[in-house]
Parts: C-alpha cells; sequence; structure tokens
C-alpha cells in the first residue's frame, strides 16, 4: 500500500483521513492544531510536528485547507512547507477549493521539485465523504492520475473526472459552486417575495419541488429553508470564498461574472449579519427571518 500523508485535518481532510486508514493505507497527518489528530492516532495514523515532515517519505501527500493563504502556508511555507519535505517522483494533490491561478503556482513549485501533481477538489460535503461517495474533479495528467486513482477512490472517491490539465478541475470545483451558491440565494429571495405575497415557505416548496426547475441539490436546500435548518454542510463563510474566488479566477482571464458578484454579495451580507457559520441555507434569513 502506498505510503500517504494528509495535511489538514478539518470536517472533509478528517474524513478523507479515516477513510484512508480504514482501506489499510499507513498514514501520517499533519494539522495546525495536533487535537484533531487524536482520533486517527487511535486508529494507527502517525502524527507529524508539520508539513515538511509528514510528506518525507509519503508516496502521495493529499492537502485539504481552507484557502489560498492556508495552501500556501502548508506547501511553501519556507522552513516547515511540505514542498521541502517531498521526495522526487511523489504525488502533490491538492483536495482544497483554491484560485486557479495558486493552483498552477503551487503546481510549478512542486513540479520544480521533482514531483508531480494534480488538484482534485471534492463535490460533496461531510455525509458523502462518510459514505464514500465523493467526486473529485482532477486537473493533471492522464499518467499521474492513473498513479493515483486507487488512493482517491480510497479516500472516499465514488467517481473521479479528468476534466483536463493543471487547474482545470479546480476551475470546474469553482463552477459548480457558484452555480449551487447562485442558485440558493436566488431560491431564498423568491421565497421571500412568496411569503410576502402571502404564500408560506412550506406551501411553495411543495409547488417548486413538483416542478423541473429546481436541481435536486437546490430542491434539497429548500427543505432546509422550510424547516430554518441550518446546521453548517457547506457554510456561508466557504460559499462567499468560493464566489470570491471564480470572480478572482475569471478576472485572470478576463471572463464575466455578474451572477457570481451579486451572489457574493448576498453571502457577505449575510456574514456580517452573523449568519457565516450557518449552511449555505442560512441565506434565507435575510429575506425570511428565523
Amino acid at each position: 500500500m502506498s505510503n500517504i500523508a494528509v495535511l489538514g485535518l478539518g470536517a472533509m481532510g478528517g474524513r478523507i483521513a479515516r477513510n484512508l486508514i480504514h482501506a489499510g493505507h499507513p498514514l501520517t497527518v499533519w494539522n495546525r492544531s495536533p487535537a484533531a489528530a487524536a482520533a486517527l492516532i487511535e486508529l494507527g495514523a502517525t502524527i507529524a510536528p508539520s508539513p515538511n515532515v509528514a510528506a518525507q517519505g509519503a508516496d502521495i501527500v493529499l492537502s485539504m485547507v481552507t484557502d489560498d493563504a492556508a495552501s500556501r502556508a502548508v506547501w511553501l511555507d519556507p522552513e516547515v512547507g511540505a514542498v521541502r519535505g517531498i521526495q522526487a517522483g511523489a504525488i502533490a494533490i491538492e483536495c482544497s477549493t483554491l484560485t486557479v491561478t495558486w493552483t498552477q503556482t503551487l503546481a510549478a513549485a512542486i513540479e520544480h521539485r521533482g514531483a508531480k501533481f494534480l488538484d482534485a477538489p471534492v463535490v460533496g460535503s461531510r455525509p458523502q465523504a462518510d459514505a464514500r461517495a465523493l467526486i473529485y474533479l482532477v486537473g493533471g495528467s492522464a499518467e499521474t492520475l492513473a498513479e493515483a486513482r486507487s488512493v482517491l477512490n480510497s479516500a472516499g472517491g465514488a467517481a473521479l473526472h479528468h476534466v483536463g490539465s493543471v487547474g482545470h478541475g479546480m476551475a470546474m470545483k469553482l463552477a459548480v459552486n457558484a452555480l449551487f451558491g447562485v442558485q440558493v440565494a436566488a431560491l431564498a429571495e423568491l421565497l421571500g417575495v412568496l411569503g410576502k405575497s402571502g404564500i408560506s415557505t412550506a406551501c411553495a416548496m411543495d409547488c417548486l419541488g413538483e416542478l423541473p426547475v429546481l436541481s435536486p441539490a437546490t430542491l434539497a436546500a429548500g427543505k432546509l429553508m422550510v424547516l430554518q435548518h441550518h446546521a453548517p454542510l457547506f457554510p456561508i463563510d466557504l460559499v462567499e470564498k468560493d464566489l470570491r474566488y471564480v470572480m478572482a479566477s475569471a478576472q485572470a482571464i478576463a471572463a464575466l461574472t455578474p451572477l457570481s458578484d451579486a451572489a457574493q454579495t448576498l453571502y457577505e451580507q449575510a456574514i456580517a449579519q452573523g449568519y457565516g457559520e450557518n449552511n449555505i441555507t442560512g441565506i434565507v434569513q435575510l429575506f425570511i427571518p428565523a
């Protein structure tokens, strides 16, 4: 079995690490807060004091962190960054949701060390990670993906889509998240309009749920809005970050994003009103108070 390192043990990274342990892979983990590794150590993982040490001797190094800044610190910190420890021929896999520009910069730094790189952000949240039903959107060479495929499957990947070259997996993931974010914001807005027209949220969703105008994911979000149930699966803080990253990545190639811009403003307003840790469905509170 491949020796694997996982950097970042948040809601998704911890679950990916657990899947790899259950699949029998020798695993080394690192997290900014070591306490998050306690349960994984009990399952047999080894904890490393730094990303650099975690990467040493690993055949594959996966990262799952919050944003560009965290990714930069984990990989390229001049003293403890994983790029200093990764061995030639190893595969670095960035599973976080990041800007395309940063992803391409990171790939160049890793490849300069003689290692290989894939961007492989995931579609799915905590329930899908637990059920090993994640979808990986992969950018990079087909040959490198072939080498890493079994590990990504072991990490909870039920499906792997090779989108194209480095950065294309990240571009597709940002598109997926932006499309979902725009749809959920639009639904929340219209439920507010319908509510002020005298149609209850429950009645509105019963009707909309019978019509072919909602995606399955948006329909599920609408049902949570009816219940005002906003336990975090895809927190508003991250939705807003991803929409900003869509805009930044689009600006780099002179593409227009007026709908993403408008949705980002709404999620930013939700954060300002204290809803940042709510699930994406919490955006409805801008239109229908809980």
